[in-house]
């Protein structure tokens, strides 16, 4: 009997003997076999030519991106802004760090542009187009080879027989636009036979099959129904974040001017108790040499206190807008800054124009450019195609199946999944006869509804731009011919006071009408200020409407269009 410290050999004419080494010998064996197989499935693994996650983030970038800028059309402004924060920005993109002008002084320019930079909602507007356009990558991909790798290494064992082996498999799918579906596979195995009567070697086999549709399911319209459908949404989502452009930047400049309104407001409530608080003092001396009588110095001293109560509200109503435009450009509320009070001088110096458009043109041209308007009207397009798509699935299943398959001549190597395999080679065809479709009924009913939903959609979003262009028309005409009165009515109220104060020194006019001309300026001031802004934003709101404002790189829009050029 051999020391206990001895492995037993291996004897296959000995009854009762297990058949196999053990011992440390037997352990050491499989350790230096199974060397191989692991450098082999290392190989396959660096042939693989596995990425890092930012190579994979920036090959999703680039691919996301070429399908934007494919799907961009020219009435849709220009190409710039739509990056995602943490992607390489284009050469027009702007790059605006969280700094202000050293003035602490922001113009309407470099306002509208910081907020195109830092806007949280812009931000989610871009992000929205990049994860639609990267629903399409995923689904286009479908329609392109999908190449796999798979393999294993390891130790196996089944009754007198040890193998170690390396079983590796290669191949892709693929749908085609006829509806097939394509699928091939290489695989390999390798075997280093322990103990046994197998064959130690390399055994492959090659497999390919394909099954095409002959009725459900059969035609380009159909297999490429999905693939259509997130195109057409990606165009979709492109109009939408494109239509918010025209929105945002016509929302900042009105925030700019409304804030510009209070500030002016503020102003002259302040030149307005000042004025009052003169005129206080004046008439105190006047009451002491006995030139007015008392109740006119209360009617001064009551008037300067009410002056003082506007002040003080017109300095939170001022201070509370300026915040809330800093939320806008995404600025902390203790940001110190302000706006550029030569921005109204501007709009003042400009006389407005003549507003003469034809109304009915003014809607065509809205109508053939609003980019809502055109998905609603795409929208129906999909619901009538996808009727289509729900009709096909009621018919019969009837695929054309081909494969085929072919081994090595030493197929005998692997234990589990290549043993005993033949070259094989078939053609068929399945049947699924439509005897149960109460699915594929329902979706058929619900692409009807759909479709007369969609219809309504887009004939009351017609209606509703209809009325949107008609309203914003007549605002506009509204607000040109307010703002020419409140002109005029300040330009009287100047004259009216300085008249007034001229008549009260030769007493031929008292305190209280110097004290009503003073308000009524104060109001025509203000009045004019709103009129002005009012016009402006008016303006805006016309030609964002009428789908004619385009959006510059610098987040600016282009020149409002003149009489001459009325769409």
């Amino acid at each position: 009997m051999p020391p206990n410290d001895e492995p037993t050999k291996y004897q296959p004419n000995r009854p009762g003997k297990t058949g196999y080494e053990s011992g440390p010998r037997m352990t050491t064996k499989i350790l230096n076999s199974l060397i191989l197989p692991l450098l082999a499935l290392s190989l396959m693994v660096g042939l693989a030519g596995c990425k890092t996650p930012l190579e994979y983030k920036a090959e999703a970038d680039e691919e996301v991106y070429s399908v934007i800028d494919r799907f961009w059309q020219k009435d849709m402004g220009s190409r710039a802004n739509y990056k995602i924060s943490d992607t390489a920005p284009l050469p027009d993109d702007l790059n605006i760090k969280k700094t202000l002008p050293a003035s602490g002084v922001l113009s309407l320019a470099r306002a509208v542009a910081f907020a195109t930079a830092h806007n949280r909602q812009y931000q989610t507007e871009k992000e929205a187009l990049y994860l639609k356009a990267l629903e399409l990558t995923a689904v286009r991909h479908q329609f392109a080879p999908n190449p796999y790798g798979r393999g294993n290494a390891g130790y196996a064992r089944e009754g007198p027989d040890e193998v170690i082996g390396i079983l590796g498999a290669l191949g892709f799918d693929q749908l085609l636009s006829s509806g097939a579906a394509l699928s091939t596979n290489l695989a390999l195995a390798w075997a280093e036979v322990l103990t046994g009567d197998l064959r130690s070697g390399l055994s492959a086999i090659f497999s390919a099959a394909i099954t095409q549709p002959l009725l459900r399911g059969y035609g380009r319209k159909v297999a490429l129904e999905n693939l259509t459908q997130a195109e057409r949404d990606t165009l979709y989502q492109l109009r939408i974040f494109n239509r918010f452009r025209q929105e945002f930047v016509v929302d900042v400049a009105s925030r700019y001017y409304r804030v510009l309104q209070e500030y002016d407001t503020l102003k002259n409530t302040r030149e307005n108790y000042d004025t009052l608080n003169d005129l206080y003092d004046r008439s105190q001396q006047l009451a002491a040499s006995g030139l007015i009588p008392q109740f006119e110095l209360n009617q001064t001293y009551q008037d300067t206190l009410k002056a003082r109560d506007t002040l003080i509200q017109a300095q939170r109503t001022y201070l509370q807008a300026l915040d809330e435009f800093k939320i806008a450009l995404s600025l902390p509320t203790r940001t110190e800054l302000s706006l550029n009070p030569g921005e109204l001088d501007t709009l003042r110096a400009v006389k407005p124009a003549v507003i003469d458009f034809p109304e009915d043109d003014i809607l065509k041209t809205a109508l053939s450019r609003r980019l809502d308007l055109a998905n609603r009207a795409d929208a129906v397009d999909d619901a009538r195609r996808k009727i289509e798509v729900a009709a096909d699935a009621l018919r019969p299943e009837l695929n054309l199946v081909a494969g085929m398959s072919e081994a090595s001549s030493n197929s005998r190597a692997d234990l589990t999944t290549l043993k005993a395999l033949e070259d094989k080679y078939l053609l068929g065809a399945e049947l699924d006869l439509p005897l149960d479709r109460l699915e594929e009924r329902n979706a058929y009913r619900r692409a009807l509804i759909t479709l007369s939903q969609s219809i309504r959609d887009y004939e009351e979003t017609f209606d509703q731009i209809s009325l949107q262009i008609r309203q914003a028309y007549r605002e506009l005409v509204d607000a040109a011919l307010r703002y020419q009165v409140q002109t005029e009515s300040l330009e009287l109220a100047r004259k009216r006071l300085e008249n007034t104060r001229l008549l009260l020194n030769t007493r031929l006019a008292n305190t209280r009408d110097v004290l009503d001309a003073q308000s009524d300026l104060f109001r025509a001031q203000n009045a004019s200020t709103k009129a002005l802004v009012d016009y402006t934003v008016a303006s805006l709101n016309f030609y964002r409407d009428a789908g004619v404002l385009r959006v510059r790189p610098d987040g600016m829009w282009d020149r409002p269009l003149t009489t001459a050029q009325a769409p």
